[in-house]
């Protein structure tokens, strides 16, 4: 679906649902990181780039007390009270609305009750930061609301103590910093401690980005994220650091006989994905092509081996890719998002886009008997605004 025929079809839901054209709609981009996996949260660097794929949301008051959210993806509406304050409740979805609303409530910005109906093109549970997305777009509906708009920053934090605190989710900052600051043809270099960006140019006509959704998502996964935060901050507890961002290989291997081989393959990980993803910068700014796809290779196996967040699904995908190889457009391939299915993303040549897809959409239904989705994207902005009167 266009983004043009998103926005549309988003006025028109919105019109069957209350009577009446919205009066705001605004669009939040999701994300993919090209290296950099799960180092957020451990104060590090991560060099994602927004995506053209987006949700969508279309609003207006009203003069009830409450909020009415239509999510056009499950089928499903959540109403709820906005006064006194906003209470996590069912659907889940509407979780990360909420959160934001009891951000904004928290800072002291009084909310009049609004409806909303909520499109997207983005795969839920992909590893694209559909959450996020969500977040921030409600983010940015609220602003219009209030006439208040939120410094960057405060943005993206608000945005991740709600899905913290509404969805029990512990994620760093990476995915809605995205959302927010993304730049059209630019990764971004995050350092996730001083949340600095610096713009990574990928604007090479001969480079795209290539992005393969398994369609697969693992029931683990959210209790394995949250254990894998808790076990890198056993190895910064040992390594004496505040954040394993701090810790070097070589600590880390002085350190080996104090921490659970568990735990040692954790900040192994981390460690040397932060130096990964500082060297790949460096190497697409360079145009060091083939840097980048050993890099991007290397960021595979350590989060397949030592952080344990791949699956089959990941790893046929990423060796399907692998044996194409360079000499057949594919510059490099890795999981991306938190894992245990979800989406690869993979720079390939721009000349090769069809061919590497069909192989890759033959091999995958091939060995699963199920299809992946695979499509490409530009870097894309961030959250903007599509309609205000």
């Amino acid at each position: 679906m266009s983004f043009d025929l998103m926005m549309d079809r988003t006025s028109e839901l919105f019109r069957r649902c209350f009577g009446h054209a919205p009066r705001w709609i605004v669009a939040a981009p999701g994300r993919v990181n090209l290296i950099g996996e799960h180092t957020d949260y451990n104060d590090g660097f991560v060099l994602p780039m927004a995506i053209e794929r987006y949700i969508v949301i279309a609003g207006d008051t009203n003069t009830k007390r409450e909020v009415t959210l239509h999510s056009v993806t499950p089928g499903e509406t959540a109403t709820f009270n906005i006064r006194p304050k906003v209470e996590p409740g069912a659907p889940s979805w509407s979780n990360y609305v909420r959160g934001v609303i009891a951000g904004f409530q928290k800072s002291g910005k009084k909310l009049p009750a609004f409806d909303a109906v909520i499109e997207s093109n983005l795969p839920y549970g992909g590893g694209l930061a559909s959450s996020a997305a969500l977040e921030v777009a409600a983010a940015t509906l609220l602003e219009l609301m209030t006439g208040q708009t939120l410094d960057p920053i405060e943005k993206a934090v608000l945005c991740q103590q709600a899905e913290h605190d509404f969805a029990g989710v512990p994620c760093g900052i990476m995915d809605q910093f995205t959302s927010i600051l993304g730049r059209e043809n630019h990764a971004l270099l995050l350092d996730c401690r001083s949340r600095t960006t610096t713009p990574v140019a990928l604007t090479n006509p001969d480079v795209t980005v290539l992005i393969i959704n398994t369609n697969i998502r693992h029931k683990l996964a959210e209790g394995e994220y949250a254990k894998r935060r808790a076990q890198c901050e056993t190895a910064a507890r040992v390594l004496q650091v505040a954040a394993l961002r701090d810790a070097t290989l070589e600590a880390l291997e002085a350190a080996r006989k104090q921490l659970e081989p568990v735990v040692f393959r954790r900040a192994h990980h981390v460690i040397s994905e932060n130096e990964r993803t500082l060297q790949a910068a460096r190497a697409i700014q360079a145009s060091d092509w083939t840097r980048v796809g050993q890099l991007m290779s290397a960021s595979h196996a350590s989060l397949r081996d030592n952080y344990e967040v791949s699956c089959p699904e990941l790893d046929l995908v990423v060796e399907v890719a692998q044996q194409i190889g360079e000499a057949g457009g594919v510059i490099g391939c890795r999981m991306t998002g938190g894992g245990f299915g979800g989406c690869v993303v993979s720079l390939v040549k721009t000349g090769a886009v069809q061919r590497i897809t069909r192989n890759l959409d033959v091999a995958y239904e091939k060995k699963t008997g199920r299809q992946a989705s695979i499509f490409s994207s530009r870097p894309a902005a961030g959250a903007r605004i599509l309609k205000s009167s």
